[in-house]
Formats: C-alpha cells, sequence, structure tokens
C-alpha cells in the first residue's frame, strides 16, 4: 500500500502575495524535499489549491477576511517556487473554495494509503482542516503533520494549531 503526501495551499499568494509571510518562504526547501522523498518510494503527492473567483468579497470567508487572494487565473493562485517545479502531469490537485477540500474528502475514502501526511500552509486553517477531513475519511490511517514544513503568520496560533493536531490524533513531526 502507497502512502501520500499532500501539499496544502502553497501558493504564491501564500508565501509572497496577498497573504504572504515571512515564514512561509522557509518552508520551500523542506516541502520540495519531501516532495522528492515521497516521488522517490513511488507514492503518491497530491495538492490543493485555495481556489477564489472574482466574487470572493461576497463570500462569508471574503467578509471575514476582506483580501482577495488565490483569485483563479491570477499568478497568486498558482504554486509557489520548488513545489511548482515538483509538481507533475499526473498529480492529483484538488481547487477549494473553503477551507477543506470536500473533493480531496471523498477521493481519500476511496484511495485508503498506509499514511497520510500534511505540509503546506496555512496551519491553523487549511491544513487544520483537511487534517480533520483526512482523518474523518479514513480513521484507521495515521495522519501525520511535520511542524517544520508548515505555518502560521502568528507563531502561538500556529502551535495552538499543532497542539489541536495533536489532539485529534494526528502524529505532529518537527516539533521542538
Amino acid at each position: 500500500m502507497k502512502k501520500c503526501l499532500i501539499v496544502i495551499d502553497y501558493q504564491k499568494d501564500f508565501v509572497d502575495g496577498a497573504l504572504g509571510f515571512p515564514k512561509a518562504r522557509e518552508l520551500e526547501d523542506g516541502i520540495a524535499k519531501k516532495i522528492r522523498l515521497y516521488r522517490e518510494n513511488g507514492d503518491d503527492v497530491l495538492f490543493t489549491l485555495d481556489t477564489h473567483d472574482g466574487g470572493y468579497l461576497d463570500t462569508q470567508e471574503g467578509k471575514n477576511l476582506p483580501i482577495p487572494h488565490c483569485i483563479k487565473g491570477t499568478p497568486g493562485h498558482e504554486l509557489y517556487g520548488k513545489a511548482a517545479g515538483l509538481r507533475q502531469e499526473g498529480d492529483r490537485c484538488f481547487c477549494k473554495g473553503a477551507f477543506g477540500s470536500g473533493e480531496l474528502f471523498l477521493y481519500l475514502r476511496e484511495h485508503p494509503y498506509e499514511s497520510i501526511e500534511l505540509v503546506g500552509v496555512v496551519s491553523n486553517i487549511c491544513v487544520l482542516s483537511n487534517a480533520v477531513l483526512a482523518k474523518t475519511a479514513l480513521p484507521e490511517v495515521p495522519v501525520l503533520v511535520d511542524a517544520k514544513c508548515t505555518a502560521a503568520p502568528d507563531e502561538e496560533t500556529h502551535k495552538k494549531a499543532l497542539d489541536i493536531l495533536e489532539g485529534i490524533q494526528v502524529q505532529v513531526t518537527g516539533r521542538g
């Protein structure tokens, strides 16, 4: 059985665009290393892309976070840096208009893995949401998050998110 790496929203707008933050840039090499490792082992690499349209500001999220970002068709929607270069044509990519991906949940239900690891941004929002979905889709499959390959703009919020992940039995590695 294969393992699965899910790269969560490692997009230009979250790294050096509208919602970019310095810590996100620092994740690039670690995420790239994970992608290469999973590929070398013949495992699957999946991607999620935060995806909005011109009506973003009229959505609930847009009203609470009135900063247009990850608008489909703009450079900010694209994967960032090395992750973009490592994405392969056959990789599953889930465009999502919400924090968690219902499509990813359904995919995982139909594709049991030996383990699922999540990396990317933002730890306290989309990483957390999709980890919950992965645990729900495959409750007996270990779900992991590498603390060195995820971040949030606020370090305290990031640490709290890691605590919550541990509380729902996600294995948080690289902490310390």
